[in-house]
């Protein structure tokens, strides 16, 4: 197995806002809330307190994070490559996120190189600034300060498939489906998180969810190698 593939681990996460509703927040929050959609785009004329319910999950200062979906690939001698999965989801997100670091302690993060779509505008940086507030110190592999950027051991797949044009958002859906990479079949997508979080009791299904998010990511990161795709046995989520 090539070392970039043997040290890559491929995440995603899933975020909800803070609060099932806006009315729950403390005042301070909801007045800076308020602040924060005046200048959110607005097609529909929303007021603050309906953007916040499909809003707030994506901006770290107003959501928190449920789900943490982790994926490396293996090989024993001979044999395809393999991809393991693995989901850790909890209503308790210092919980969630300690389990987390817990789990990052066990590669070596010195050449442990994160992955994932639009991980660099998203899911790195969600991390860190949650990490922080909950004041558990960011993993190495984590921390950007006062690295250089050659020095960053993260990958983004939707920046790969940029070529170096920054106009332009890709989805993941898109890129698989043109990649011809199997659907993940599932049945909700990241605008009903937070719906089937607060008013379906879905914690275990957008965990299901997040978990497919990371096998797509990781064929679409070896097609865009030229490397075969991690055949359907050889899948493991655990």
């Amino acid at each position: 197995m090539q070392n970039d593939l043997k040290n890559l681990l491929i995440i995603d996460i899933e975020t909800v806002s803070s609060f099932k509703e806006y009315s729950e927040m403390p005042e301070r929050l909801q007045q800076l809330w308020d602040k924060k959609a005046s200048f959110l785009r607005n097609d529909d004329n929303q007021n603050s307190q309906d953007l916040y319910w499909g809003r707030a999950a994506i901006y770290a200062e107003f959501g928190r994070i449920i789900v943490i979906s982790v994926g490396y690939f293996y090989s024993k001698e001979n044999e395809p490559l393999s991809l393991r999965v693995k989901s850790l989801s909890s209503h308790n997100e210092k919980d969630l996120l300690e389990k987390f670091v817990s789990l990052l302690n066990n590669f070596d993060q010195d050449i442990l190189t994160l992955c994932g779509h639009n991980g660099k505008e998203f899911d790195f940086p969600y991390l860190c600034r949650r990490l922080s507030i909950h004041q558990i110190p960011l993993p190495t592999v984590l921390d950007t300060s006062s690295k250089k950027p050659w020095e960053v051991n993260h990958i983004d797949t939707m920046e790969m498939w940029k070529f170096g044009d920054r106009k332009s958002f890709t989805s993941l859906d898109l890129l698989t489906a043109i990649f011809e990479i199997p659907s993940s079949k599932s049945d909700i997508d990241g605008s009903m998180v937070n719906q089937v979080y607060y008013n379906e009791d879905g914690l275990d299904r957008i965990s299901w969810y997040c978990a497919n998010d990371v096998i797509a990511t990781a064929q679409l990161y070896l097609r865009m190698k030229c490397l075969p795709l991690v055949q359907e046995d050889k899948i493991l989520i655990v």
